[in-house]
């Protein structure tokens, strides 16, 4: 059990104005932000960061999406983090999320589905480590 997840807040989320309620809402839920940056992907840099989906059908349309506009990107902390945060964003088909949770209230479809969340430990460090240095987490 680790104390600290990986997400981004994906293009569409950004597009369509909900940054500050997807923020409020991490908050609300106890995690503390460590590390947070505004930036664009380009498609190579999605490709690597969604890597081990290579071989899935929906990968290139992944990394088209991912690279299409500015994403927020942010390390979480709080006891339980993967498993708490997995819960708060709910299923990844927002039309099968919980009331409640960020997708159901933000995403518009199962390939926009508004955030990214790590599914593991190992994951939310590797992909944590993708994005921030030591030096850009408090």
């Amino acid at each position: 059990m680790s104390n600290r997840t990986f997400t981004m807040i994906k293009p569409d989320a950004v597009r369509n104005g909900h940054i500050g309620n997807i923020l409020q809402m991490i908050n609300a839920a106890g995690f503390r932000i460590i590390a947070m940056k505004y930036l664009k992907i380009s498609k190579q840099q999605a490709e690597k960061f969604y890597e081990v989906h290579s071989e899935r059908p929906f990968y290139g349309e992944l990394t088209e999406f991912m690279s299409s506009g500015p994403i927020v990107a942010a390390i979480l902390e709080k006891d339980n983090a993967v498993a708490d945060f997995r819960t708060l964003i709910g299923a990844t088909n927002p039309a099968q999320a919980e009331e409640g949770t960020i997708r159901k209230k933000y995403a518009t479809s199962l390939g926009e589905n508004a955030v990214h969340g790590s599914d593991s430990d190992e994951n939310a460090a590797i992909e944590g480590n993708f994005f921030f240095s030591g030096l850009e987490r408090f």
